[in-house]
């Protein structure tokens, strides 16, 4: 501990307190026990005693409670061991990967539909291309289920669950077969752009394949990325997933693209090589005739293939890349043999195969039922408790519709992977004056700015980490025009089994650095109410306020939001010996703290800041006045609420006036998935550990170090 200490003299060092070990190899997979989801109500599951919300349940019928034989998986080490494998052994072997990620799935609490999707698609990819000399690059984690049970990472898999029944999934570059890091959507053709010119520039011949969604697809970054690999014209292969998802209202009336016969017989056609090399051939001799009669053969080309592929096939050909589709994408047959083909091209330039996939398997009743009492098997009446756990997402959206009533300019922006329960709700009462984007952050924030510079009161939902993708938005669009954008930051600080794939540690630091960003934060749900309806009072600025994910209150009622005083905070509780200044979510810990000091006879004074920008800095006079020694707490990274605190302090001469102040925020690094109170104790952010710095500055180190065992 002495380079802990002299590092960190007067506190407490965050990165090492707590368990920070997440997985080892030592863990007894077969001991531990898993709580199960199904629809959207919650139980409880003893002894652990802590809430689960139920949320998805396997499609695809095979769980039977028990993980399945699973014979030829067993044998599979690497993917150098599919290569033998027959036509009927691939099927089977999907089976048995079905089976078993819904077993894992299931226990793990993890949405299951994106990874079931791709079984197939995976086994033959992994069947025709040679991993980890052939590149292999996904763009959400959700579908690299299957990839990592084929790569050698199965007994990972098993452990996604922990004894404390929480996912912990492994983290990025942990394999060899995964060439580059799954980010939170549309990555995956920039990078794999990028490794095929390095692979042409080093005389190499390996392929590069990156897999793309249906949610990913809406990201501008893809088509930036397929544009430039068409005018680059460097091999690659994009395989797009295409599980008909739809951003229209109604899924049923949305198009439709049809598999059949002539569908699977027109791929195969497409991806031959005697189809391709005529077509190439046609190319070069009508050039030769003449331009006039290369650009008309090339109109009847783009005419044929539009009449007879599905809609909008056309497009992926103007961005520059050789359109094959449609292909079932359960149909292991045509998979290999379309891929077959296509890896077999040579100079052939970039390549989109359009894979269709079904993500939701149909289950009969009777299934349904089956599946539904396995589950609850073994618990008893006495381990259930009423569903009363809220979350901030419900409470918010609970003021933003109190508050459309008074203010009918209110309008609601939403963009991101996926939607919040609750979120559903505010889209339904909303209708019209809802609009989810996708992912498209960027159009959904200078949107956002179209529709305040309109009149309308836009409040623009985006999740922390995907805010990021849009900054240039929010500081040009904006900032700088001093545009009236609500930005509503959810799923703010760390995020349990999401890891630092969607964190959200930054937020804090990148709005409140804007000059014209209003940037507060609510400690609890009344908080919440009450900053939903400050900002829709506030018409001459953008304002942001940031909110975590998970159960933070059991109160049943709602609460009638109240305009605050811009940039005033509040005392909570008064001492004289410490003041803990609170950001956000971590008030409630500052609270904790406050409470484990008062039994060790530490008075504490906890003070919500609720303003990051502009400070209280009244707030902050007076507490530096009445008390020798200031901790900042906030579950952001270094650089947010702590620098502006202590860019006051240091100009208003409070630290030469004998002010000891200390801060705690995220570590300098990115924490890996765990349980939230994990996460928590490795960031150094829980209640104790807040406890013990303040105990650290009045040179009670002994009972520092005791309140950490």
């Amino acid at each position: 501990m002495v380079a802990v200490t002299s590092q960190y003299p007067f506190g407490i060092c965050p990165q090492f307190h707590g368990n920070s070990r997440l997985l080892s190899p030592e863990t007894d997979f077969t001991a531990l026990n898993f709580p199960y989801r199904l629809g959207y109500s919650r139980l409880t599951l003893h002894p652990k005693g802590h809430v689960a919300e139920i949320h998805y349940l396997p499609h695809a019928g095979d769980f039977t409670g028990e993980n399945e034989p699973t014979s030829i998986l067993d044998a599979i080490e690497s993917p150098m061991n599919l290569k033998n494998l027959s036509t009927k052994e691939l099927k089977q072997l999907a089976n048995e990967i079905r089976s078993e990620l819904s077993f894992i799935i299931a226990k793990s609490q993890k949405p299951s539909s994106s990874s079931l999707t791709v079984v197939e698609l995976t086994v033959a990819i992994h069947h025709v291309f040679h991993a980890p000399v052939d590149k292999i690059l996904w763009d959400v984690a959700e579908q690299t289920y299957a990839h990592k049970l084929l790569t050698g990472r199965r007994q990972i898999m098993q452990a996604l669950e922990k004894s404390n029944g929480r996912p912990v999934a492994a983290p990025d570059f942990e394999s060899g077969f995964d060439p580059f890091g799954v980010g939170h959507g549309c990555n995956s053709v920039s990078a794999g752009l990028g490794m095929a010119i390095a692979r042409d520039f080093k005389g190499k011949r390996d392929r590069v394949v990156a897999v793309i969604n249906n949610e990913t697809i809406m990201a501008g970054q893809v088509y930036e990325a397929m544009r430039n690999s068409g005018y680059l014209d460097s091999n690659m292969i994009v395989i797009l997933n295409d599980s008909r998802h739809s951003l229209h209202p109604k899924v049923e009336e949305a198009s439709k693209i049809p598999i059949n016969a002539f569908s699977s017989t027109l791929s195969k056609l497409q991806s031959s090589q005697l189809f391709r090399r005529f077509r190439e051939l046609a190319k070069v001799l009508t050039k030769k005739i003449g331009k006039g009669m290369y650009e008309w053969a090339a109109k009847v080309d783009e005419y044929a293939r539009g009449m007879i592929g599905p809609p909008g096939s056309t497009l992926f050909e103007e961005l520059g890349l050789y359109y094959i589709g449609p292909v079932d994408g359960h149909n292991i047959e045509d998979l290999v043999c379309v891929l077959n083909e296509v890896a077999s091209l040579d100079s052939m330039g970039p390549v989109l195969v359009h894979v269709i996939t079904k993500e939701e398997l149909e289950i009969g009743d009777n299934q349904m039922n089956a599946v539904a009492n396995k589950i609850m098997e073994g618990v008893s009446s006495s381990d259930t408790i009423p569903c009363g756990n809220r979350t901030y997402s419900d409470c918010f959206v609970e003021a933003l519709i109190s508050e459309a009533e008074r203010h009918k300019d209110i309008v609601a922006v939403h963009a991101g992977m996926g939607m919040e329960p609750s979120l559903h709700l505010l889209k339904d009462v909303f209708a019209e004056k809802f609009f989810d984007v996708g992912m498209a952050e960027q159009h959904a924030v200078t949107f956002a700015a179209g529709l305040a510079c309109g009149g309308l009161k836009p409040f623009c939902i985006i999740p922390s980490a995907f805010l990021q993708r849009a900054y240039d938005q929010v500081v040009h669009d904006v900032d700088r025009q001093k545009v009236p954008v609500r930005f509503i930051i959810t799923s703010a600080g760390l995020v349990g089994s999401d890891g630092p794939i969607h964190c959200g540690a930054f937020d804090i630091a990148f709005m409140s650095c804007l000059p014209n960003m209003i940037v507060m934060a609510p400690s609890d749900e009344v908080e919440l109410s009450h900053m939903v309806a400050t900002a829709a009072l506030i018409d001459d600025r953008p304002v942001c306020f940031r909110y975590p994910r998970g159960a933070l209150s059991v109160m049943e009622h709602s609460f009638s939001g109240i305009p605050i005083e811009v940039g005033r905070g509040r005392i909570l509780t008064e001492g004289k010996d410490v003041a803990l200044l609170g950001y956000g979510s971590m008030v409630q810990n500052c609270l904790r703290a406050q409470s484990l000091l008062s039994k060790l006879g530490v008075e504490v004074t906890v003070a919500d800041a609720r303003f990051c920008k502009p400070l209280d800095i009244q707030l902050l006079r007076q507490l530096c006045k009445n008390h020798s020694f200031l901790v900042t707490v906030e579950e952001g990274s270094i650089g947010g609420f702590a620098s502006h605190v202590a860019q006051f302090l240091s100009l208003d001469g409070q630290l030469d006036a004998g002010i000891k102040w200390r801060p705690i925020t995220l570590p300098d690094n990115y924490i890996e998935q765990a349980s939230p109170k994990e996460q928590l104790a490795v960031a150094g952010l829980t209640g104790n550990h807040i406890a013990a710095t303040a105990l650290s500055l009045l040179g009670r180190t002994r009972e520092a170090l005791l309140l950490m065992c």
